[in-house]
């Protein structure tokens, strides 16, 4: 999904090397919008292809193509080499959807403790990427775009070769029609598709939607006045507070839809009055919503774990997934439109207060 990729230096100004290539926010929307098609197409398969082959080596090949399609914008900097480049993105995101976290929650076995883990571990994935942003001013002035995306490539490559050690416990006793990754599909689909899922599977997939977002936070404070060189420290702002969403998430187990609701409620509020402050200073707020969205997302997420029954974990994540995409593509959709970029984060508020309630129906949802 997009969020942020965990110490890669490319990524608090790599909407700023669009801008600075002469794209305009309707062209560099369009190719988000292409990035998300491009995943949300290839999401729900790949984790069939996850359940019946092999969900570390599946994640490890798609860091090594995101790592391949940073490395397009940098040879052919221009909105061909960035589409392409995105498409690139879009599928190893999709083989890289689910499958980790399929992986995680099949070794602990237990929502709380998945909870624990998975906060504990993106909790240091984002102080990784809280490292990388402070580095980026610095890196930027020395060596540009090409030296910032020379690191980001040799980052992510490396993190996909080192998934290769993760270990991975053999599947057996697989759904009723086979260990097939069609077989795999069909028995995804009927894990998150019965009367008591549904709801938990619509919050789930649109919560990190709104994490699509995070592609415009360099464009709002560079609306809010702030240098180029300047934004990577507003964006470590946004992955400190990210970073403590995933730690506190970790010490509200969530057996109740209060702390998901509540954070979506007060991630509204922040989100629009920050965007609205015609000031960097305004990024405060912002960033302490992306927190709150940081701590329902873990909420969330683990109340699907907690759903799924059967072998094919890692398909029933990626419907989630591929619903995630469509709200990132209908966030995208909006963003196209003529309207200055705080105004349109501000509007945001409302579809998240819309899944707030759809997030409340108590002891309904355990």
């Amino acid at each position: 999904m997009h969020a942020l990729q965990e110490g890669v230096l490319l990524y608090p100004v790599y909407a700023l090397l669009f801008a600075d290539a002469g794209l305009t926010t309707g062209e560099i929307s369009s190719l988000f919008a292409i990035w998300s098609v491009v995943s949300f197409t290839c999401e729900i398969p790949a984790g069939a292809l996850a359940d019946a082959w092999s969900r570390k080596r599946l994640y490890a090949l798609g860091e090594i193509t995101t790592a391949a399609g940073f490395g397009v914008w940098l040879l052919w900097p221009s909105y061909p080499g960035f589409a392409l480049g995105f498409v690139l993105w879009g599928l190893g995101g999709a083989f890289s959807s689910g499958t980790l976290e399929a992986l995680i929650y099949d070794h602990l076995g237990d929502g709380t403790a998945y909870s624990r883990v998975i906060g504990r571990a993106r909790t240091a994935g984002l102080l990784g990427m809280l490292v990388a942003t402070l580095l980026t001013g610095p890196v930027h002035l020395a060596g540009g775009y090409l030296l910032v995306g020379t690191i980001s490539v040799a980052t992510v490559a490396l993190g996909g070769l080192l998934a290769l050690r993760l270990p991975e416990q053999p599947r057996s006793g697989t759904g009723d029609d086979g260990d097939s990754a069609p077989a795999m599909l069909r028995s995804g689909l009927r894990a998150v598709t019965g009367r008591g899922t549904i709801r938990v599977l619509v919050v789930a997939a649109a919560v990190p939607g709104f994490s699509a977002l995070d592609e415009y936070l360099p464009l709002l404070a560079r609306e809010m006045g702030a240098a180029t060189h300047g934004v990577p420290l507003l964006f470590a702002l946004t992955a400190l507070a990210m970073a403590a969403g995933n730690a506190l998430a970790g010490h509200f187990p969530p057996v109740t839809s209060r702390p998901l609701g509540g954070a979506l409620a007060l991630s509204a509020g922040l989100l629009a009055g920050g965007a609205l402050v015609p000031h960097p200073a305004g990024m405060i707020g912002v960033s302490a919503a992306f927190g709150l969205l940081q701590f329902a997302m873990v909420h969330a997420e683990t109340r699907l774990q907690d759903a799924i029954t059967g072998p094919a974990r890692a398909t029933a994540l990626s419907v989630a997934g591929f619903g995630a995409e469509v709200c990132a593509v209908a966030l995208y959709a909006a963003f196209a439109l003529p309207v200055p970029v705080s105004h349109l984060i501000a509007a945001t508020a409302l579809p998240l207060l819309l899944t707030f309630l759809l997030s409340w129906p108590g002891r309904r949802n355990h």
